[in-house]
């Protein structure tokens, strides 16, 4: 298992820093899969670091991807257990790019697909500042509680997911939408009809409205 994460980046395309988007890639994949959505996303933030690290564990189904943990037959359990395993790693990774960027959790989007959406929520809302922002593809909550054990963040958040996913149920990012709104956050959804287990030019184009509407709002702070 390699605690120190490393993976593609993106450099701003225009001058330093403002901002830092960090996409948590799905199971069996790594970071150079997610990178291609800072592609996508640049022309409208030229002012964003686009980070994708590699999950420290290697895949046990895919000896070539890595994992944020495994996956065993009881679901819930591997959930709960590597989420609790996962955490810190994520949680140290983001330490450093902050002291490295002289930025902070308050410039920073965390993004994850599947096994990587469900880490970013896990993560950003445990962090002991709010994010800019979450964005979970494919994912939800997970975790104790409905997920919502431990949680102390509030930052915005985004969910899309396909109403078709043959891997990850439609109905976690519907029953973390329901939760969290209880809950008090503010949370937008997009539902690709009929969508598979993916990222569709739709839902790219929906978290990426959320994300600039969500900034510009900070600079009105």
């Amino acid at each position: 298992m390699n605690e120190q994460l490393s993976g593609p980046m993106l450099a701003p395309k225009e001058g330093k820093a403002k901002r830092l988007v960090v996409l948590l890639h799905g199971y069996g994949s790594d970071g150079n899969d997610l990178i291609s959505l800072g592609q996508y996303w640049q022309p409208q933030m030229p002012d964003t670091l686009f980070v994708a690290p590699n999950a420290p564990q290697k895949c046990q189904l895919n000896p070539a991807g890595f994992q944020w943990f495994p996956l065993e037959i009881d679901k819930e359990m591997s959930r709960l257990k590597g989420a609790d395993t996962a955490r810190p790693v994520i949680d140290g990774f983001l330490e450093s790019l902050w002291a490295q960027t002289e930025l902070g959790a308050a410039d920073t989007f965390l993004v994850g697909f599947s096994q990587g959406g469900m880490m970013a929520l896990n993560v950003g809302l445990r962090l002991k500042e709010n994010l800019l922002g979450i964005v979970s593809f494919s994912g939800g909550l997970i975790g104790k509680n409905e997920g919502m054990e431990g949680v102390i963040a509030t930052p915005p958040i985004c969910l899309v997911h396909g109403t078709g996913d043959e891997v990850v149920p439609v109905s976690l990012s519907k029953n973390s939408l329901k939760n969290l709104k209880e809950n008090g956050y503010r949370v937008a959804m997009h539902l690709d009809p009929g969508g598979g287990h993916g990222i569709s030019a739709e839902g790219l184009g929906f978290s990426l409205a959320f994300m600039r509407e969500v900034a510009d709002l900070k600079k009105g702070d």
